[in-house]
């Protein structure tokens, strides 16, 4: 029998070369006047987001650009958006940028019509009214945060990542364009490749699965291993770039019906120590967490492997999971994503803090969507491997 769960997706997808076009006559239809554009001062700057302020203008709505959330979204700026969005008198945002713009954005969106503070809603389903209009365009073929029903904020006094989830924040619209990832560089294109892997494969042995997030799972395992590194050694190889940004759509559909896992669960405690950026953290410890996790789920670590392009041939299927683990390894390594170690975090640093950052692990109830539960203790050892 398959039990029933909810499916959730934005109301309207564009995807495809020069999809940016069509944020205009989409903000229009929402019946937006005037938007608050929320990105980074590094995308104003060359320009990145001219097509997006160009459909707006063209389609008669005023723009008021907000491009302050130049790190990953913390308290700070969903206040100063907030402030800006009623100051402004904005009756809509565009989201324009990688996780951060989006995941800030979707913050604001939402406590704009919400009472208390948005640390208040901490973890799920918390809010009772739906936001400001949001629609999203994402600059970076990773996060996949266009299509999802969560944000992180980082509450900076306590080094927490709050992850808070809500079919509320799930943005109205989203506006796929691989033509504005051209210009990411090539360490961005690998760390937010590997984040939207990672998001593919958690939601295919997450235990919260569901038939619709299988397809869209494999899909995207299937696009970005057979295309991230094409993307990362040719900047403009336009097919590459268009396959690894459908995969990283996908995989975010997917992990928002079915939740992400054991990776995401460790991450999110080293980025809040340690200011390791998301996608990094999660290569740094998907390796290893695939190879604790196969056992748990063999068949389904084999059909990923199988979506990698590795053959049975005359192994089992834990012997095929197991390459599939490997050739995500060498992935990983080709793409030449620095070590926890070389960031600076060294076993010194780790050790007094790595016993809260299991139990926050634990807490943030990532882990127990995993196909092995692991222990406290089997988090800590699998932090101290990841070095």
């Amino acid at each position: 029998m398959i039990p029933s769960r909810p499916f959730r997706t934005p109301s309207t997808v564009h995807f495809g070369e020069e999809a940016a076009d069509n944020t205009g006559p989409e903000a229009k239809r929402l019946g937006a006047r005037k938007a608050l554009l929320m990105t980074d001062k590094v995308l104003a700057e060359v320009g990145a987001i001219d097509p997006v302020v160009k459909s707006l203008h063209d389609s008669g709505v005023e723009v008021v650009v907000f491009d302050g959330v130049n790190s990953e979204p913390d308290l700070s700026h969903v206040k100063t958006g907030l402030q800006m969005l009623k100051e402004e008198q904005c009756d809509c945002i565009v989201a324009c940028g990688g996780g951060s713009p989006i995941d800030a954005a979707k913050a604001v969106s939402i406590m704009a019509t919400n009472p208390g503070k948005i640390e208040d809603y901490m973890g799920l389903d918390k809010f009772t009214v739906p936001g400001v209009p949001l629609m999203a365009v994402p600059t970076t073929a990773g996060t996949g945060s266009e299509a999802t029903m969560f944000t992180i904020i980082t509450d900076t006094s306590r080094d927490v990542k709050m992850l808070i989830g809500s079919p509320f924040l799930m943005p109205r619209i989203a506006i796929v364009d691989p033509l504005l990832t051209l210009n990411l560089p090539r360490k961005l294109t690998a760390a937010t490749g590997l984040d939207a892997l990672t998001h593919a494969i958690e939601a295919y042995v997450s235990v919260k699965a569901q038939p619709m997030t299988d397809v869209l799972a494999l899909s995207a395992i299937k696009l970005i291993s057979g295309n991230l590194l094409l993307a990362w050694g040719d900047p403009r190889n336009r097919e590459a770039r268009a396959n690894t940004m459908l995969g990283s759509l996908q995989a975010g559909i997917a992990f928002s019906n079915a939740s992400v896992a054991l990776v995401h669960g460790m991450s999110r405690p080293i980025g809040a120590n340690f200011h390791v950026p998301h996608g990094v953290s999660n290569a740094c410890l998907l390796g290893v967490v695939m190879d604790y996790s196969l056992e748990g789920n063999p068949q389904r670590y084999a059909d990923i492997a199988r979506a990698m392009g590795v053959e049975n041939g005359s192994q089992d299927t834990m012997g095929v999971a197991k390459v599939g683990a490997e050739r995500v390894k060498n992935l990983i390594r080709m793409l030449e994503v620095p070590t926890l170690s070389e960031l600076g975090v060294t076993s010194e640093k780790l050790e007094p803090v790595v016993e809260k950052m299991a139990e926050d692990a634990i807490a943030s109830g990532s882990p127990g969507n995993n196909p092995r539960k692991p222990s406290k203790g089997e988090i800590i050892e699998l932090y101290r491997a990841a070095l």
